[in-house]
């Protein structure tokens, strides 16, 4: 919101710059985002009369002016424009003159005549053009004949003014007004403010109520709708000075009539709209959801279809303009206007906002509805405009108000003590002076009574007391009751309440002004005064005792797994925690998995994304389908983020958050090089980092075993396991999910439980020594069936390891010639040692012995030959 310091002035006799008043406002909480100067470039430019006019000696086209600027002396400046002509009153920029369009004035001599300044153009004092004669376009802008001389030019164009842009806070849309900064503004300054004398006289001859019916169908988005009708309407061009106080404040005018409400919304703060009475069907208005695919033409010339539930205002046939944001096209005043129903209401804050956004249209009133607007204000505002084009001879006004307010707004009071303030915000201010910043701040306060509030310096000393009660009573126990302990106890805390003293303290109860719909809480009060006073000159306090945080077991071992995979190669990422059914189609999660039932955002930032996320595996595809459409097609990517799973929908409780890891891998292994292939990731890629994060985390003993995932292919997934807990699952991602995603490469992903991670995971680390002793390997390569899994392979080999057994690993997988059709080759090397002395091959022959008689019992394996 921006608004000129004259406007401000109109309302309050204040003597600050504008940019003392924007600290002043600033730091009482109404930020100043910007000071606009908006005479800047004009401080050396005033009105002049051409008092003599004659050709150049030596040109054809220059003219040399004699100007009268009130100085003792005329002054010589030589001019090329075509439009002068003596006795004219123009603008005449001075030597030393930095103009609006970046020209610096100095002294100089045109074809050998000195020239000691410069007739100035619309244009080179950025005056806007649209309006002007085509001569006055192109030539010198030329002042009204009874233009005093030697002004400044500031001045005479009304330019001698500073706007303030203000970046004002969501809460405080009573500030989104003029009269509401004038209101703050005689609190900081302690002036009386002049609020306008709002008076109608109304036309006894029509009855506004039996003119036009208005009606509110959805109370829960208008609380209020009121309305007047204007007779005998004659459009014109708005005066001057209102012109003046629209473009202050970056408007544009237009006519009368539409000026007047746009300037009673900035006066004010209550958007209003007017209608073409002749041109609403019934002369009806009615604030209603609108129907799915309900048409409305806009005031900008656009046809929109509604998606149904947007506030509109109808009449009797169609929406004609929707609510709080745009009006309709066809109900807009013309020339031919003669009669106007002018609107005034109290739209749903959320409503406004969620509609501005879905149509992109972002409006000035549509603004002030989102932060808030006084439901009490309509029928003022409706006087206000009326009041105007009364003044202005424009109008005639039907008796009566039109109103419609089903459920009035109850008052709001909250109760407080000075003491409660003093203490929230560390100050010493006393009742009176914090009472008379509310009552000032309009909150009317009223006594309510006195409570008894212990000081600090008693509570202090109870507490300190209190941690010698154990000895008090261990030693006064010996030798009387606990009873009589207890009873001395509260005695001696008598007497120190009594000796440190009990403050009496005033209560009072205050009635929230009906502008300040941000004010509920006695917090909110404190803010106030805190505001008013000046944050400044709130003393600082040290804080007490030992502050210092740490984070959860569960935060450091998040931190822990980042670390990991971060050193594997992977990429975190960070992304919003919605997704939508569009992606549960993508990803083929069946239809009766908990995972569609997602919880839906009431006011979600984009309709491609209305629910919250419950599988991680959704972020982390739509961020792959983002890479690869932006032909970024090698990606290592992971996230570690909470999913919400609720009971049930509608959620009536919170829903059960949990932490889960989830990584992706595409494309090439490693980047293209002259000495490197361009090898594709595979599986075992994935299942690496996989493996590497479980050592890494001390988490062993694990089986892995082929496994299920709606988004991977079947044939390739694997689960690891730790008894019935499953760690990780990972695999390659099914080519339907992939082709649904627009990713032409196969893709890898894994995702975890990061509650079951950690319950695994090593809480304690012991050190070993190096061996100091070899180690004898032997090689193991069986047959076995087609279906038997290398992991219960390798379960087995170490359980019959013996002793001395060391580890496994598996080093060929092999089926085709030479192999039976439903058999496989697995063929293993398995290593022994001790830690005390050196083994010997019979030792080791004999493990080995053991381990194959194992896996010829419990697999019918083979021995390869």
């Amino acid at each position: 919101m921006q608004v000129s310091t004259k406007w401000l002035k109109d309302y309050i006799d204040i003597n600050l710059t504008a940019d003392e008043l924007a600290d002043k406002f600033t730091l009482a909480g109404i930020p100043v985002e910007n000071v606009i100067h908006a005479g800047a470039g004009l401080e050396r430019v005033v009105t002049g009369r051409i008092a003599e006019l004659k050709a150049h000696p030596d040109s054809d086209h220059l003219q040399v002016c004699q100007m009268d600027i009130g100085a003792e002396n005329l002054l010589q400046v030589v001019t090329g424009a075509p439009n002068v002509a003596e006795g004219q009153i123009v603008p005449v920029a001075l030597v030393g003159a930095h103009l609006p369009n970046g020209q610096k004035i100095s002294k100089g001599k045109m074809r050998g005549v000195a020239s000691n300044g410069m007739l100035c153009s619309a244009g080179e004092l950025k005056l806007e053009l649209e309006g002007l004669p085509i001569e006055q376009q192109i030539g010198i802008y030329i002042l009204p004949n009874d233009t005093p001389v030697g002004l400044p030019a500031a001045k005479v164009l009304g330019l001698d003014d500073d706007i303030l842009e203000f970046e004002l806070t969501a809460n405080r849309g009573d500030c989104f007004s003029v009269i509401g900064l004038v209101r703050e503004l005689a609190v900081l300054t302690k002036k009386t403010p002049r609020y306008p004398d709002i008076t109608v006289t109304e036309d006894d001859a029509s009855e506004a109520s039996a003119l036009v019916k208005i009606g509110i169908d959805a109370p829960d988005l208008c609380s209020r709708f009121s309305a007047r009708v204007l007779t005998n309407v004659k459009l014109a061009p708005s005066p001057e000075w209102m012109v003046k106080r629209l473009e202050g404040a970056g408007m544009r005018a237009i006519n009368n009539v539409v000026d007047v409400t746009n300037f009673v919304m900035l006066e004010l703060g209550q958007p209003l709209h007017a209608y073409d009475f002749d041109a609403v069907v019934g002369h009806e208005l009615t604030a209603r959801r609108a129907i799915a695919g309900e048409a409305l033409h806009t005031l900008d010339d656009t046809n929109r279809l509604a998606k149904g539930g947007e506030l509109v205002i109808a009449d009797a046939e169609k929406a004609a303009g929707l609510a709080g944001i745009m009006g309709g096209f066809e109900t807009e005043i013309t020339e031919s206007t003669t009669t106007v129903i002018l609107e005034a209401a109290c739209f749903n804050s959320a409503s406004i906002r969620r509609t501005s956004r879905a149509v992109g249209i972002h409006s000035e009133a549509s603004g002030r509805f989102e932060r808030g607007t006084n439901v009490n204000g309509t029928v003022n505002a409706l006087n206000r405009v009326a009041q105007l084009l009364q003044d202005m001879g424009a109008c005639k006004v039907c008796r009566g108000v039109v109103d419609v307010y089903p459920n009035p707004k109850p008052e709001v009071k909250i109760k407080f003590t000075p003491a409660q303030i003093n203490a929230r915000l560390g100050t010493a201010y006393t009742d009176a002076e914090i009472v008379g910043v509310l009552e000032a701040l309009g909150f009317d306060v009223a006594a309510a009574g006195v409570v008894d509030d212990i000081t600090d310096e008693v509570a202090d000393k109870i507490s300190g007391f209190a941690k010698l009660l154990g000895n008090s009573v261990r030693k006064l126990s010996k030798t009387a009751s606990v009873e009589d302990t207890l009873k001395n106890f509260g005695e001696t805390v008598g007497g120190m309440v009594k000796t440190a003293g009990m403050k009496i303290s005033s209560a009072y109860e205050v009635t929230v002004p009906d502008w300040r719909n941000d004010v509920t809480l006695p917090d909110d009060l404190s803010e106030e005064v805190a505001r008013i006073f000046g944050f400044d000159k709130i003393p600082s306090t040290l804080p007490k005792g030992n502050q210092q945080g740490h984070q959860s077991a569960t935060q450091n071992f998040i931190d822990r797994v980042k670390q990991i995979l971060s050193s594997l190669g992977l990429c975190e990422e960070l992304s919003f925690a919605f997704t939508s059914e569009a992606m549960f189609d993508k990803m083929r999660v069946p239809a009766d998995s908990e995972l569609r039932r997602a919880i839906p955002i009431m006011n979600p930032l984009t309709d491609e994304a209305p629910l919250l996320r419950t599988t991680l595996l959704a972020s982390i595809f739509e961020n792959a389908a983002r890479n690869f459409a932006r032909k970024n097609e090698d990606v290592r990517l992971f996230e570690v983020a909470p999913v919400f799973l609720p009971k049930a929908l509608p959620v009536t409780e919170l829903p059960r958050e949990r932490q889960q890891l989830a990584g992706l891998l595409m494309g090439r292994r490693a980047p293209k090089g002259w000495s490197q292939d361009a090898a594709q990731v595979d599986f075992y890629d994935a299942k690496g980092i996989v493996e590497e994060l479980l050592a890494g985390l001390s988490i062993a003993n694990y089986t892995v075993a082929a496994g299920q995932h709606y988004a991977l292919h079947p044939g390739k997934t694997a689960i690891f396991r730790k008894g019935r807990d499953t760690l990780i699952t990972v695999g390659e991602v099914h080519p339907a999910v992939a082709e649904a995603l627009g990713i032409r490469k196969k893709i890898y992903v894994f995702e975890a439980d990061i509650d079951t991670l950690q319950k695994f995971a090593a809480k304690k680390f012991s050190l070993e020594p190096l061996p100091k002793y070899p180690a004898i390997s032997r090689d193991l390569a069986i047959l076995v069936g087609h279906d038997t899994s290398a992991g219960a392979v390798e379960q087995l080999i170490a359980k019959n390891g013996g002793t001395f057994f060391k580890g496994v690993t598996l080093f060929d997988v092999y089926t085709g010639e030479h192999i039976p059709a439903d058999k496989k080759s697995l063929a293993f090397t398995i290593e022994f040692r001790s830690n005390e002395r050196t083994l010997t091959d019979a030792e080791a022959d004999a493990a080995f012995q053991n381990i194959l008689s194992a896996v010829e019992k419990d697999f019918g394996a083979t021995l390869r030959s």
